[in-house]
Formats: C-alpha cells, sequence, structure tokens
C-alpha cells in the first residue's frame, strides 16, 4: 500500500520501510501473524510477539510446536503477503530466548526487536545475515552498554527502540523513575540520538506514549527515524487481543492506566496495566492462589534448573503474568483471569480500527 505523506521512510539494514511505523511486538497474543502482515501490506514494519508462542501456534494449528518452530511458523506467515515483518523477543524469557531468535532468524525475519532486559548475547546466537538486529532501550547508558558488549561480539545494532516511561508492558525504569521530567521521551531522545551517531549513527526509533499523526511529525522533526507504536495497534480489528480487551481499552480512561509494582511482574519490572483487569484486582486483594504451570518466566535454580519465579511460591508481591496474558489472548479464559495490559494512550482510544484505517489516520489522511 502506498500513502502520500511527508514521512521519510524508515531505512534498517538496507530494508526501506515506506511508512516509519513500527507496530509493538505485544505479548500474550495480541501481536500475531493476522496483525503484523496487515501492518507489513500498509506500508509499515509488522511484529509479532515470541512470547508463549509455541502454546497459541499449537492450540491454532491443532498440533504440537515447540519454541523454535512457533517462531518460526508466525515469521513465515506474517511475511507471506508481502511487506517487511519481524518479532520482539523479550530478554527475560530466558528459557525460550535462543529458540525463539534461531526459529525467526531462520525463518528470514526482516527484524528482531529485543528488551524487557538487555539483549547481550543476541549478536553471538547466530549470524543474522539479513535479519536486522534492534535492542529496546530507556537510557544512553543502557545502549553504551549494548554497544560495547556488541562491539566485542564484532556487531552493532542496526536500529534501536528508544521507550519512554508511557509505553504499556514492562518499562526500563525503576519505579521512582518513572514519572521524572528528565525520564521523558522528549528529554531522552536527543542524547541517546548522539550516542546512536557515536556508534555508527543508526536509526533511533521512538516508542511509549505516541498516538497521533501529529505525534509522529513531532517526534521526527526531533530526529527520531521512526515511531513504536503498541497501543494503537492492540485495538485493532485485526490484533488478537480477546474482544473483552479491546473493549477494556476503548472504555478506559487516565484514571484508569496504572503502573503496578506490588503487587507486579515477577521480572521484576514496573508494568503498565489497566486496573479493573481481573488478575489485577484479584492480585491486590491477595485472592490468587498461588501457581505457576506455565514457566515462560522461570529462572534458574543453584542446579541449574529451571525452577525459579517470584509468583509461584507466593503471590504476596507478583501475578502470574503468563496466565494472566495468556487469558487476555483467549487462550484460557475459562480457566484464568486476564490482565490487561496498555500503554498510556489507551486512555486516548474510543473506538476499533482496522489496520487500513489506522495508517491512514496516522498519514494524516
Amino acid at each position: 500500500m502506498e500513502y502520500t505523506t511527508s514521512f521519510k521512510p524508515l531505512t534498517i539494514k538496507g530494508k526501506r520501510i515506506q511508512i516509519p511505523i513500527v507496530q509493538g511486538g505485544m505479548g500474550v497474543g495480541v501481536s500475531l501473524y493476522p496483525l503484523a502482515s496487515a501492518v507489513a501490506l500498509q506500508g509499515g514494519l509488522g511484529i509479532v510477539s515470541s512470547a508463549c508462542l509455541d502454546r497459541l501456534v499449537s492450540k491454532r494449528t491443532g498440533k504440537k510446536h515447540n519454541t523454535y518452530d512457533a517462531a518460526y511458523e508466525e515469521v513465515s506467515l506474517s511475511k507471506k503477503e508481502g511487506g517487511y515483518a519481524g518479532i520482539n523477543i523479550m530478554a527475560a524469557l530466558v528459557h525460550d530466548y535462543t529458540d525463539s531468535v534461531r526459529g525467526a532468524l531462520d525463518a528470514g525475519a526482516d527484524a528482531i526487536i529485543s528488551g524487557a532486559g538487555l539483549p547481550l548475547t543476541l549478536p553471538a546466537i547466530q549470524p543474522p545475515k539479513d535479519t536486522a538486529l534492534i535492542p529496546i532501550v530507556s537510557s544512553t547508558r543502557a545502549l553504551e552498554i549494548i554497544c560495547k558488549k556488541w562491539g566485542k561480539l564484532g556487531y552493532m545494532p542496526d536500529a534501536i527502540v528508544l521507550e519512554g516511561p508511557l509505553a504499556g508492558g514492562h518499562l526500563g525504569f525503576k519505579m521512582d523513575q518513572v514519572y521524572l521530567e528528565s525520564n521523558t521521551l522528549e528529554n531522552l531522545l536527543p542524547p541517546v540520538k548522539d550516542m546512536a551517531i557515536k556508534y555508527g549513527d543508526f536509526p533511533v526509533i521512538v516508542a511509549g506514549g505516541i498516538y497521533s499523526h501529529e505525534d509522529i511529525v513531532k517526534f521526527m522533526s526531533m530526529g527520531a527515524d521512526g515511531v513504536q507504536m503498541g497501543t494503537r495497534f492492540l485495538a485493532t480489528e485485526e490484533s488478537s487481543a480477546s474482544e473483552e480487551y479491546k473493549r477494556a481499552v476503548v472504555d478506559s480512561g487516565e484514571e484508569d492506566i496504572v503502573v503496578a509494582f506490588d503487587p507486579g511482574s515477577p521480572c521484576g519490572l514496573p508494568f503498565r496495566v489497566i486496573k479493573q483487569s481481573p488478575m489485577y484486582v484479584s492480585a491486590i486483594k491477595r485472592l490468587r492462589t498461588p501457581k505457576c504451570d506455565k514457566g515462560y518466566v522461570l529462572l534458574k535454580d543453584r542446579e541449574g534448573k529451571f525452577s525459579i519465579c517470584p509468583a509461584k511460591e507466593n503471590n504476596e508481591h507478583h501475578f502470574c503474568i503468563c496466565n494472566g496474558l495468556l487469558s487476555s489472548a483467549g487462550y484460557n479464559p475459562d480457566k484464568e483471569e486476564p490482565l490487561y495490559t496498555v500503554g498510556t494512550s489507551a486512555a486516548r482510544v474510543d473506538r476499533v480500527l482496522s489496520v487500513k484505517s489506522l495508517f491512514e489516520e496516522l498519514c494524516g489522511k
């Protein structure tokens, strides 16, 4: 799809993305191939989420898929109709990280975007060939750590996503840093852009709270090379979020969106949600029985086995992110309460659109 816009195309690793909009890889199960493919066809960069993908793809196909197969399948389907598509892989999902990367690379993903922790080993997993490797950062310090570590591996980021504190899901800030003026996206962008220039002048894609055509124009004029938007694509017809999830987004106001920390995600990062999310309500009231039967955020114990999760033994300070988000994507709604994660721009969403209509709006039509 060709649009006449004033936006400069986003070029990453030789690939010219006509509309400099990256659709956020929203897990669990919101960003699957129907959404990523639709975005790719409109000229943006479509992104699937790797989180819990083995279960989601297995349920959809009726066949057992492991992590590698699921990543390969979803990326392949996202690219099938044309355009550019890739995958978001959370560094915090340690158990499945390597297999997700390999599956995506073998499927020819146009990009791997990786955050929720610093993806320090990403270039070492497998030669990326034509796939762009794009870390998510929230500070110049994080970017410099990655550049120095990747530099020792003989690689530099092909682009970065600079994510501010207004984003949805896991935030790259401590709880007392989320609302600091110094951490607004407007204040973070200039020094991060300078750091990107220092290490090779790779593109900087900004994310967190971006909602409108005017927002895109603003940040592009400040030096951003592109934008990443999650919540706007959450509320689209092609999104795989449940209808209840989409309705909760449309109905939400500013007072309904909170940063959860205690109780919060077992990953230990602040996590933005709609406060009426059934699982969050249960967590606040300490109603949920501790349980861990999915295990995507498990860490290794002293014996090297993946067995440790803060939400597994008690729920005094954490909710079960795996089950809550799976339920939000319609995986197990009869057995588990859903958990609705959003960015601050959810308060401005008043209807569900098609991806085509959303692109027309964002391009100033």
